[in-house]
């Protein structure tokens, strides 16, 4: 079989730079940004992934509430979820879930970024 790698997560928005500058004001991204074919186009390293933002066309439908088929959110890994929900909710974002424990060990939580996308903070620790 091929060998298959993770390369990229791709978010299209209306507003490229509110949407980058989001991530990178409240969780910590680090952004370049490039004009491509005229268009704007941010890379961004989130949770040592690269995720791409480029515009959405204007004919592009809002985002779906969970739960619902395909790429439904994005997860990343926290230590200590209480003080980083803290940390964020002092910010101003918006949560859907506030910290809970699912399965001894696992505590998560959802919040939602620019365009509505929906984000999971997972803590795991040992059981």
């Amino acid at each position: 079989m091929a060998r298959i790698t993770f390369d990229h997560i791709h978010l299209r928005s209306p507003d490229v730079e509110t949407t980058g500058t989001w991530f990178e004001r409240m969780l910590g991204a680090s952004c370049s940004r490039a004009t491509v074919q005229g268009k704007p186009r941010i890379e961004m390293l989130l949770g040592g992934q690269r995720c791409l933002i480029t515009e959405a066309e204007a004919s592009a439908g809002p985002a779906p509430d969970a739960p619902y088929r395909g790429l439904e959110h994005i997860g990343l890994a926290v230590e200590g979820i209480d003080a980083v929900t803290a940390e964020l909710k002092a910010k101003g974002v918006r949560f859907t879930l506030d910290p809970t424990t699912i399965r001894p060990g696992v505590r998560i939580a959802f919040l939602r970024g620019p365009e509505e996308i929906s984000i999971e903070l997972l803590e795991r620790t040992p059981a």
